[in-house]
C-alpha cells in the first residue's frame, strides 16, 4: 500500500470520528428539562426498590447492554429485556415497581412499539431514548430524551455510527448523573467490584498492605548511617524510618538517598543519619486506601511510603515491591 493510500484512510478515519463527536456535540446541546425529569424518575423507582430496564433492537440493543452494565456498576439497578423474548415470556423481567429505558432512533422499531401497550397497562413509566420526537415510541413514553443526529458516519448514511455513539454517551450522562445524585461513593463502587484488581485496589486498606515490625527498619534520630543500613538489612526493607525515642516521625532514608550520598558525602557511614533523610517525608495513614498509595507512587514517582498514625507516630511503612503480590498493580 502506498503512502497516499494509507493517509487517505487515516483522512476518512478522522472524519468518522469528526462526525460521531459532532454528534455528540449535537445531543449535549440540546440537553434540557427532559434529561432532569428522566434523572429524577429513575431516583423515584430506584429508591422506591425498583430497576431500570433497558430495552432496544439491533445495534440498540447491544449499546442497552453497555448502559445497564454502567448503571449496575454506578449503583443503580438495571437489567436488559429483549423485546421479542419479552413477548414470549421474558416480560416477567418487567415488574410494576421499574421503569423502562427504550431506544430507537427511527422510535418506529416494531418489535418495540408492540412491547410498549402491555408495558402502559402495567403503569410502568417509559423513558424514550429517539431521534424522532414525533415518532410512535415518542408519543407512547412518559419522558423523551433527543438523540438526533446531523448524520450517520455510514457515507450510505444507513449503519447506526453517529446515532448509537451518542445514545451510548447521553446513557453514560445519565448514569453519571445518577451516581452523584445517590451520593454513590467510591467505598461503594468498591462493593459492587469485588473481583479482579479494581476490587482490591479499592477494598484493600493500607493496614492491609503495609510491613510492620520486624519487616520494617527504624533507627532513632542522631545515629550513624551504619545503623541505619544494618536495620534495613535485617528488615530486607528498601527504606529506613528515622524516629525519636517516643516513636515520632522525622525523616527516611531510602536505598535512592544512599546511591546519591555515596560519592558526595565523605565517610557516609558514621555520618548522622539526619544529614542524609528527607526531613518530613509524604506519608500515610492506616485508614486510607490501597487506590490512594497507587496515586502517590505514581505523582511523586516514590517507591517507599511510611505510615504514622494521628500524631505523627511511626507505625508501618508500605514498599511498592509488595504491590505485585497483592495483585493491586
Amino acid at each position: 500500500m502506498n503512502k497516499e493510500s494509507v493517509l487517505d484512510r487515516i483522512k476518512r478515519a478522522r472524519e468518522v470520528l469528526d462526525q460521531e463527536i459532532a454528534g455528540i456535540e449535537k445531543v449535549k446541546n440540546e440537553l434540557g428539562d427532559e434529561f432532569l425529569q428522566a434523572v429524577d424518575a429513575i431516583l423515584k423507582i430506584i429508591a422506591g426498590g425498583g430497576k431500570v430496564v433497558v430495552t432496544g433492537v439491533g445495534k440498540n440493543l447491544h449499546i442497552g447492554n453497555k448502559i445497564a452494565a454502567t448503571f449496575t456498576s454506578t449503583g443503580t439497578p438495571a437489567v436488559v429485556m429483549h423485546p421479542i423474548e419479552a413477548m414470549h415470556g421474558d416480560f416477567g423481567i418487567l415488574s410494576e415497581r421499574d421503569i423502562l429505558l427504550a431506544m430507537s432512533y427511527s422510535g418506529a422499531s416494531e418489535e418495540l412499539i408492540a412491547l410498549l401497550q402491555p408495558v402502559k397497562r402495567m403503569g410502568v413509566p417509559i423513558i424514550a431514548l429517539t431521534g424522532e420526537m414525533g415518532s410512535p415510541l415518542a408519543e407512547h413514553s412518559d419522558i423523551v430524551l433527543s438523540v438526533k443526529v446531523g448524520k450517520e458516519a455510514c457515507p450510505f448514511n444507513m449503519a447506526p455510527t453517529t446515532s448509537t455513539t451518542a445514545t451510548l454517551a447521553l446513557g453514560d450522562a445519565l448514569a453519571m448523573v445518577l451516581l452523584e445524585a445517590r451520593g454513590f461513593r467510591i467505598e461503594d463502587y468498591a462493593k459492587l467490584h469485588p473481583g479482579g484488581a479494581i476490587g482490591r485496589t479499592l477494598l484493600l486498606r493500607v493496614e492491609d498492605v503495609m510491613r510492620t515490625g520486624e519487616r520494617c527498619a527504624t533507627v532513632f534520630s542522631g545515629k550513624p548511617v551504619r545503623e541505619a543500613l544494618i536495620a534495613m538489612t535485617h528488615a530486607k526493607a528498601g527504606c529506613v524510618a528515622v524516629i525519636k525515642e517516643d516513636r515520632t516521625l522525622v525523616g527516611i532514608m531510602t536505598d535512592g538517598d544512599l546511591r546519591r550520598h555515596l560519592i558526595a558525602t565523605p565517610n557516609l557511614v558514621e555520618r548522622s543519619i539526619d544529614d542524609v533523610m528527607t526531613a518530613n517525608p509524604i506519608t500515610l495513614r492506616k485508614e486510607m486506601l490501597a487506590l490512594e498509595i497507587l496515586n502517590i507512587y505514581e505523582k511523586y514517582n516514590i517507591d517507599d511510603l511510611i505510615v504514622v498514625d494521628a500524631e505523627n507516630k511511626f507505625i508501618g511503612a508500605v514498599d511498592i515491591q509488595d504491590m505485585p503480590k497483592l495483585k493491586i498493580l
